[in-house]
């Protein structure tokens, strides 16, 4: 895992979190190319905590975020014990439509389904916590919510574009065609819809935001 100064994404009460930046550990991974903002990036096995939200993008990303932080603050139970335990904050807090707008066949390109319209038409959502990397499947607290879920990730490659600023449903939606023009222009293979991962709570300044589009493709 690698480790940022920067705060989560942060859509609890601010008083649950200290004012002082506090380094944050994010997945590791490996910079296989870089061109520009866009880079792929093979990144090493990791363990999610999921969920699943209905609602458009930021209604679903707030309840998703609330429902795991719960878990993530203590609303868990430690393996084989009655006890709970704080998980240490990561980032990103990672955002993926499952009512997929997006055609992933050639050519590669964002396209609204049938009679729907694009990103603001989805209305269910998956929203996931990379877990820190201390924890294994077996170690780590169980979630009291049935709601979420835990899930081990075997090691993936990205095309991951890096942007700053406000994400809209029509920006996320230019950026995701972004992402998918510039992997069939690298010839890769898209295997996987794209998501959307946030870095930083709502209150910084949007040109100091990172945002990140990350697409999975099949290893160049």
């Amino acid at each position: 895992m690698r480790l940022t100064s920067i705060p989560p994404l942060l859509l609890l009460s601010i008083s649950l979190f200290s004012p002082i930046a506090m380094a944050i550990e994010e997945p590791s991974y490996q910079v296989l190319a870089s061109e520009g903002p866009f880079e792929i990036r093979r990144y090493a096995p990791m363990l999610v905590a999921e969920t699943w939200m209905d609602g458009d993008m930021d209604e679903a990303s707030n309840k998703g975020f609330r429902l795991i932080a719960s878990f993530i603050f203590g609303h868990n139970q430690r393996p084989e014990s009655d006890q709970t335990s704080k998980i240490a904050m990561t980032a990103p807090v990672t955002i993926e439509p499952q009512s997929s707008p997006i055609a992933t066949s050639a050519p590669m390109t964002l396209e609204p389904q049938a009679g729907a319209g694009g990103l603001e038409a989805v209305k269910r959502w998956r929203i996931h916590f990379v877990m820190p990397s201390a924890y294994t499947m077996a170690s780590i607290p169980k979630p009291r919510n049935d709601a979420i879920q835990l899930r081990e990730i075997s090691a993936k490659t990205f095309v991951v574009h890096q942007y700053s600023w406000l994400n809209t449903h029509h920006r996320v939606q230019q950026k995701m065609q972004d992402t998918l023009q510039w992997a069939q222009h690298k010839s890769l293979q898209v295997i996987g819809t794209p998501q959307l991962a946030r870095y930083d709570p709502p209150w910084t300044l949007p040109m100091f935001k990172r945002n990140e589009i990350m697409v999975e493709v099949a290893a160049p």
